[in-house]
């Protein structure tokens, strides 16, 4: 029997077929006899679109939230978080790379028809509650920075398809190169911010270490599930299996094992920068307003008016509203690309490349319209946080099929996941559907109920 992993009776239904984001598949190709370093370079770039997933304005809620109400408390949980996306991102790597196939598509050889589509649907559903964050905070960001109305910055947020036309078709490097400068910009506005918080080093060191009330606290565990949701998005599991194929590498064994060390590298760099990140908000939130007995700033612009007066730094706020541009800016051109990469796999339609776009993209962003002109700017903050578990409680349809497939030795042959990664991810998948459960269980009533039935 042939050993290659594409032959479907080797545990797939259908050949590969035509790739998601075809216009952009192989096209930069990976020269030979590169040393390490320049070959690392070379596959640099998926990981930090990856990436900027993990940094969206929906994190800056829950991490806005966490920090003003617990302190350093849930540093933990965004170290645990990270620690599992560079688990289940480099599972994506894989599937990617081996099969030539992305996750939406796996799923749409692997399962019947009406579960395919009742994953899109999820998916979907994941994707608006994502770009609600993104596309919000964007829009708080402009009306901070220039006075614009909410839902004016809405509309004007949905004009990154354009730019992500138009640098697609310079080539995908350009989109790399956007993303790594709006990244880097949001990292120097926030080590300035950690500078002029000034918190408490052992209190920091000691928030990365996990407590048990993270559990028992249901408010806790709300914010720290948010957190979760915000940190291991499902989307991103999508869209990173797709887009490491924009390399074009060699097609053995050795080519493909070459590809997956860079490719994994490239992201678990990337993720440290999202770590970074999302810990230095929650940090500056911790120093600036838990720790003047301000406990319940949950909302961006709350945090934007507070951080000059009480920081006594005029350009504290400023820095503050252009990381969050450039956050929610560079979550929306992902998101774009996401949304194509879903509706492609698991439906299998192909349009014009400029109607693919613009569909997905209203998809996402007429949620958000309608939203931003019903609330305006009152409790911003609880849909965005809302937007993170809504994200977490869909995480478990991706990474699931994600676990089965890489772990599936019919599927992947010899790169099928060894024992210790499978553990590790099945442990992964455990904690998230626990996790999942018990907020369900304490929000809704449920726990105090079924208790009330049994007594």
């Amino acid at each position: 029997m042939s050993l290659n992993p594409f032959d479907p009776s080797r545990g797939w239904r259908l050949p590969p077929g035509t790739p998601s984001l075809s216009e952009v598949h192989g096209s930069i190709t990976i020269p030979k006899n590169l040393g390490f370093f320049r070959k690392l370079l070379a596959f640099s770039g998926p990981g930090y679109l990856v990436a900027v997933g993990y940094m969206d304005p929906g994190n800056w809620a829950t991490d806005l939230a966490g920090g003003s109400a617990f302190g350093y408390t849930l540093l933990s949980v965004i170290l645990i978080s990270n620690l599992m996306a560079i688990l289940l991102q480099s599972l994506c790597v894989k599937l990617g790379i081996v099969t030539g196939r992305d996750l939406a598509q796996a799923c749409r050889d692997h399962y019947s028809r009406p579960t395919a589509v009742a994953l899109w649907l999820l998916c979907e559903v994941a994707i608006c509650a994502c770009d609600l964050a993104e596309v919000i905070g964007s829009a708080i960001a402009l009306n901070l920075l220039f006075g614009i109305p909410l839902v004016w910055g809405v509309c004007i947020t949905a004009l990154d398809v354009l730019a992500v036309m138009y640098l697609q078709n310079k080539g995908f490097r350009y989109i790399e190169a956007l993303v790594i400068a709006l990244i880097l910009t949001i990292g120097a506005c926030f080590l300035a911010e950690i500078i002029y918080s000034r918190p408490e080093v052992a209190a920091v060191l000691g928030g990365f270490l996990p407590r048990l009330e993270v559990i028992k606290d249901t408010k806790m565990l709300y914010v720290a599930i948010g957190i979760l949701g915000a940190t291991v998005m499902p989307h991103n599991l999508y869209l990173h299996s797709s887009i490491v194929q924009t390399r074009k590498y060699e097609q053995t064994t050795e080519g493909k094992q070459e590809a997956i060390k860079f490719a994994t590298i490239d992201s678990s760099v990337a993720l440290m920068f999202a770590l970074f990140i999302n810990a230095a908000i929650l940090i500056v939130a911790a120093a600036t307003f838990h720790a003047r007995g301000q406990h319940d700033v949950a909302e961006i612009q709350d945090a934007y008016k507070l951080l000059t007066p009480m920081l006594g730094v005029p350009v504290a706020s400023a820095l503050f509203a252009l990381a969050l541009l450039a956050s929610g800016q560079n979550s929306t051109l992902t998101g774009t690309l996401a949304g194509q990469i879903v509706m492609e796999g698991f439906l299998n339609i192909r349009l014009r490349p400029w109607l693919r776009r613009l569909i997905t993209r209203l998809i996402a962003i007429v949620p958000a319209v309608i939203v931003t002109a019903l609330y305006g700017e009152t409790g911003t903050a609880k849909l965005l946080v809302l937007s993170q578990v809504i994200l977490s409680m869909q995480l478990s349809f991706a990474v699931i099929p994600l676990i089965i497939f890489t772990s599936d030795r019919a599927k992947m042959g010899q790169f099928a996941n060894v024992a210790w990664i499978k553990l590790l991810a099945w442990i992964t998948a455990a904690i998230i559907v626990s996790l999942n459960a018990k907020l369900l269980l304490d929000t809704f009533g449920i726990k105090s109920w079924l208790v009330g039935m049994f007594r």
